[in-house]
């Protein structure tokens, strides 16, 4: 099977798995709870996205990865990560809401623009190296919780109140 149709089996293998670990275990906890609070677990998780940077260290990815690709990849997860640690430690300002929202709509462009990337340059998914599993295995639970990220922070404040007076 070409390396590229394992690379796109991975991933879709990810997105099933995780969504089932995210929507049986991880959603039901966090829909409850007070939107800062929700969103805590989800920025710290959003903070590892420095891992990234693999992209650029020869012996990790291959020399011939397209520049095209790793640094947009690498500097847009590190960004994203800078900014989920911001958006975490100023949660309870004024700021926070601004900046998750900052952090969110950046990290899913980044993700999303990797992925348009590497199909445009059309490389082996094999030039990634020991980084193949960032997109395969990582990518898909970040997107996923950008999603809930996008929903938390379009409920309703009044529904936050009501589910933290309900726990």
């Amino acid at each position: 099977m070409p390396p590229l149709a394992l690379f796109g089996i991975s991933v879709a293998f990810s997105f099933v798995a995780w969504g089932i670990v995210v929507g049986r275990y991880v959603w039901p906890a966090l829909r409850i709870q007070p939107r800062a609070d929700a969103l805590r677990p989800l920025l710290n998780l959003h903070a590892f996205r420095f891992v990234g940077l693999a992209f650029l260290i020869p012996g990790v990815a291959s020399p011939d990865l397209p520049r095209a690709f790793a640094l947009p990849a690498a500097y847009g997860d590190l960004t994203t990560a800078i900014l989920a640690l911001f958006a975490f430690a100023a949660l309870r300002g004024g700021m926070g809401i601004i900046l998750v929202w900052a952090f969110n709509i950046l990290g899913s462009v980044d993700l999303l623009y990797a992925f348009y990337r590497g199909i445009s340059i059309g490389f082996e998914p094999g030039l990634q190296g020991a980084a193949y599993f960032i997109p395969t295995v990582f990518v898909p639970l970040l997107l996923i919780t950008h999603g809930i990220v996008f929903r938390l922070l379009l409920r309703k404040e009044a529904y936050d109140k009501e589910a933290a007076a309900a726990s």
